[in-house]
């Protein structure tokens, strides 16, 4: 289970012009243009597709290293600076189901072209903001382009590559997509900052946008579109708002305690609002989620990866960016600097991510890789985050499996969260995938800052990690 071939036949993508006009049927777009097709074609797609995710998760990124020169900038507040780099994430979250059945329904080439344009016009806005309320709306804005993106790239990436086996090779290289994003997003916005200006920094998702623009009609395939299928809006809205509403709260609690209005009035009413979600979707005859969907067991376990693996790494890089300018007085291009063995090793473990795979199956991959990033946080905690630990013996051994370790977990987990999934799904998949990568480092954050201390914040994710790679070995030799 979850074993991919070693076949490396190419498969030539065609898709077919006809339609069927059935309720309830699916039709496809015309056919693809020559370029797509053929192995060169894919690669390029592909190529594409990667720089596309990759930017997403760069802007998330984007803003950690430079927040305090853009506080300074705009006299923002804490609140303000929690709100600002909360922004993207919020409606990146809380719109991503939507963006996925969208992608379903309208076809994910029409659904990522669509995407590609408000976050591109998004991203223009952004570097050239005047003031702090005109840099938040662009990132509000930036969010939602991406919440459409995101899935519809996966649904490309289903059409681009038909074959289960051809399809899990190419999930096992995507899952690493999302933490070299990340990684690039803290270390480019640092350099770009220190050298030039954070405004630059926010350039580089305008320019990625653009090009993707110009290039995807020529290389990206047609994809499927479901005529017959509804959008389920009264899911959509619960939806959005309940995820969007839990995240705020969670956020708030970076400034507020837990039993404070400003914490429980937005947790309370979005929880409400997804417990009548769950309770929509049930009674839905065409469902934004449904319900089979996430009670498959091998599913849940790869998502609960992906969720704490995206938490593992996205606190560990608050965490330390925040350590090194605050309490060493490191500058930005400094910070950028610590996190470069990081993304060297991220990069070679992704190269070896897939042949392992392959030759072992997505789960154990899985579990390996959360087993080495638990070692690493564990180390990271052990050494402890003061200005008297040395960066080279104290805490780069712990970075360097820490990204190892993520780049394995990720790779496998988005093999298993999408294996089996039918091809007008894959929005669907792509958007409850994306929604762990983001709504689960909002969650778990959030109770991570509960303990006040940056090594047991470590030790708690570590041992978060240690869990879900417990779980997939046990699933694993169960089925064995």
């Amino acid at each position: 289970m979850g074993r991919s071939t070693t076949s490396t036949s190419t498969t030539r993508i065609t898709t077919p012009s006809t339609t069927t006009t059935t309720p309830g049927t699916t039709t496809t777009t015309p056919a693809a243009t020559p370029a797509s097709a053929g192995a060169a074609g894919s690669r390029a797609a592909f190529a594409l597709l990667g720089s596309i995710q990759i930017a997403l998760i760069y802007t998330l990124a984007a803003t950690t290293v430079p927040l305090p020169r853009i506080a300074r900038d705009f006299a923002l507040q804490r609140a303000d600076l929690i709100l600002l780099s909360a922004a993207y994430g919020l409606t990146f979250a809380g719109l991503l189901l939507l963006g996925g059945r969208l992608a379903d329904r309208y076809g994910g080439r029409r659904a990522l072209t669509a995407g590609l344009a408000l976050f591109a016009a998004a991203s223009l806005v952004a570097p050239l903001a005047p003031d702090g309320q005109a840099l938040l709306a662009a990132r509000f804005a930036q969010g939602a382009g991406a919440a459409l993106v995101a899935p519809a790239a996966m649904a490309v990436l289903r059409a681009l590559f038909p074959s289960p086996a051809a399809y899990g090779r190419a999930m096992a290289t995507w899952g690493g997509l999302s933490v070299l994003g990340a990684t690039a997003g803290n270390l480019l916005s640092g350099v770009i900052s220190a050298l030039l200006s954070w405004r630059w920094a926010l350039v580089v998702p305008a320019v990625v946008a653009l090009a993707a623009l110009s290039l995807a009609p020529r290389l990206l395939p047609g994809t499927v579109q479901g005529r017959g299928r509804s959008l389920d809006l009264p899911g959509a809205l619960l939806a959005t708002a309940g995820i969007s509403l839990v995240s705020y709260g969670l956020v708030a609690t970076d400034a507020h305690p837990w039993t404070s209005a400003a914490v429980l009035a937005p947790l309370s009413a979005g929880a409400a609002l997804l417990a009548a979600f769950s309770r929509a979707e049930r009674l839905s005859r065409d469902p934004l989620l449904p319900p089979r969907f996430l009670l498959d067991r091998r599913r849940a376990a790869s998502l609960a990866a992906v969720a704490i693996t995206a938490c593992g790494t996205a606190s560990t890089f608050v965490l330390l960016s925040l350590h090194f300018q605050q309490d060493r007085d490191w500058s930005p291009l400094r910070t950028s600097a610590a996190f470069v063995p990081f993304a060297v090793t991220l990069i070679a473990s992704g190269r070896a991510v897939r042949p392992l795979t392959a030759r072992h199956g997505a789960r154990a991959v899985t579990a390996g890789g959360l087993a080495t990033g638990a070692a690493g946080l564990g180390l990271l905690s052990l050494t402890g985050l003061d200005a008297g630990t040395p960066y080279a013996l104290g805490l780069l051994p712990g970075l360097i499996l820490l990204a190892a370790g993520g780049a394995a977990s990720f790779a496998g987990a988005a093999v298993l969260a999408t294996e089996g999934v039918p091809a007008r799904d894959a929005g669907l998949a792509g958007g409850v995938l994306n929604t762990a990568m983001e709504f689960g480092p909002t969650v778990l954050f959030a109770l991570l800052l509960t303990f006040g201390d940056d090594a047991a914040s470590l030790a708690a994710t570590a041992s978060a990690f240690a869990a879900v790679a417990l779980l997939h070995s046990v699933r694993r030799r169960a089925r064995a």
